[in-house]
């Protein structure tokens, strides 16, 4: 374990805006979005096809790319969220990096999907 102590952030003395907490509050809404989009795609699968064997559901790349978006997006949304509350100050910059590793992300999964496909 690292011996060094953090030093704690005084947040008695730091205001949050009615702005930052309704960002705040849309980011985590669109993750949990994204979430339960991923989640209830993954659990008509599970029960038409798995359980119930109604239905044959084949995991294309369309499937596949759709689960893989939602659940990703959720993921760094929340970790946005998470970000953000611990560093207030820091807010545009974290954004921009999000912003700038979700495009880098969609542009990998959609050229590797394109590959796939090809």
């Amino acid at each position: 374990m690292s011996k060094v102590k953090k030093k704690r952030i005084d947040r008695s003395t730091t205001t949050i805006s009615k702005k930052d907490i309704n960002f705040e509050k849309i980011l985590q809404f669109s993750a949990w979005f994204f979430l339960i989009a991923c989640s209830g795609v993954l659990a008509y699968w599970a029960l038409f096809d798995v359980l119930l064997d109604r239905i044959v559901i084949h995991i294309g790349a369309m499937y596949f790319t759709y689960i893989l978006f939602t659940g990703t997006s959720a993921a760094l949304c929340f970790a946005l969220v998470t970000k953000i509350r611990k560093n207030r100050d820091k807010k545009k910059e974290i954004m921009i990096d999000w912003l700038i590793a979700e495009f880098l992300f969609c542009m990998f999964a959609i050229f590797a999907v394109a590959i796939y496909q090809w």
